[in-house]
């Protein structure tokens, strides 16, 4: 959707597309190039690069990619009044809400991932958010106060909302009447799932699709190897390397504090808000990248361990038994870390 935060539009590609080849010289082959669709979406970007697509069906392709997208943000953006999701956030009621299969599984999966990072992926947030800036509303001119905060934290909580299925229909239920759910931190990995779906509805089993920072991949590339993904160091410049990896065949997210700030009072403010305390983070973790078997997942992950920072978020990751990468700021440099699980993964690290 219109990224609300944990990422904004020049945010989006935190990942980028090593060549989507082996970086070593091949001999000359008469391996096709892939064909790579490109456009804009929930203030970010996609990026659709198939192989064997016959070009009369190039046209086609862009515009079912694009009309599905659309249809993603109408369903889950907080920048338009009239969404689906917009529609339950406005309304007062706190009886059940009758939404769509899509919607109410994003729900379950983000209230399940918030649990299990004690509250640190929270859906509800979006007050906070709001309130430091990163939301619809504009940033504010001083640090909010404690009674701001306060204020906006009482309006967020997963306890007040659930997801009830009752004979093949789905519904949100909450119980305070201005409880707002901001679905952003995990529409990037949900509409990556779903061109993947679109890929595979269309007949395309050699594919690379990323909406921001969430990729998903199936097949081999133009040279008949797995595509491959690199994960970018925590600095500004836009093609600085960290790590390779092969995700053939899973999806990758990947959630930085290192770019969307702005500064407020003499002090950076990260986007990246602690639901516990209300306030932006302030540790050193400034990168998480998860690979997980759906995009919607590793997108839903990396936000909750991205709050939780470095320590805390490696109990959670040796307890889930994640495939995490994490890189943090020490003195004028970056360490990085991976779980066991990650480095299966691993194709190459610039450690």
């Amino acid at each position: 959707m219109d990224m609300t935060f944990l990422r904004a539009s020049f945010l989006a590609m935190l990942f980028f597309l090593t060549a989507c080849n082996d970086p070593t010289p091949v001999a000359k082959t008469d391996s096709p190039a892939a064909t790579v669709l490109e456009g804009k979406t929930m203030g970010t970007f996609w990026r659709v690069s198939v192989m064997n697509l016959d070009k009369t069906r190039t046209d086609e392709l862009r515009g079912k990619i694009q009309s599905q997208l659309d249809a993603d943000d109408q369903l889950l953006s907080t920048y338009k009044n009239d969404s689906a999701l917009m529609r339950f956030n406005l309304s007062t009621s706190t009886s059940l809400w009758p939404v769509s299969e899509a919607m109410a599984d994003i729900v379950t999966l983000s209230l399940r991932i918030g649990a299990k990072t004690h509250g640190a992926m929270d859906i509800t947030v979006g007050p906070l958010v709001n309130l430091w800036g990163f939301g619809p509303d504009k940033q504010p001119v001083t640090t909010p106060d404690a009674q701001a905060i306060a204020a906006a934290k009482a309006r967020t909580g997963l306890q007040h909302l659930q997801v009830i299925n009752q004979s093949g229909r789905q519904f949100l239920q909450k119980d305070i009447p201005d409880l707002f759910v901001d679905l952003s931190t995990v529409g990037e990995g949900y509409a990556a799932d779903h061109l993947a779906a679109l890929m595979a509805q269309e007949g395309i089993s050699r594919y690379l699709v990323s909406v921001g920072g969430a990729l998903v991949s199936r097949g081999m590339n133009a040279s008949d190897k797995p595509w491959r993904v690199a994960i970018q160091k925590p600095t500004d410049r836009q093609n600085a390397v960290q790590a390779i990896v092969d995700i053939n065949g899973h999806g990758i997210s990947t959630s930085g504090s290192y770019r969307n700030y702005y500064e407020l009072d003499g002090k950076r403010i990260s986007h990246v808000i602690d639901p516990q305390t209300g306030r932006p983070i302030t540790h050193n973790l400034v990168s998480v990248t998860v690979i997980a078997p759906t995009a919607l997942e590793a997108d839903a992950w990396d936000t909750g361990l991205m709050v939780l920072g470095p320590e805390k978020a490696k109990e959670v990751v040796r307890q889930e038994g994640l495939a995490v990468y994490m890189i943090t700021k020490e003195g004028d440099g970056f360490k990085t870390w991976s779980s066991p699980q990650f480095k299966s993964f691993l194709v190459h690290d610039k450690n």
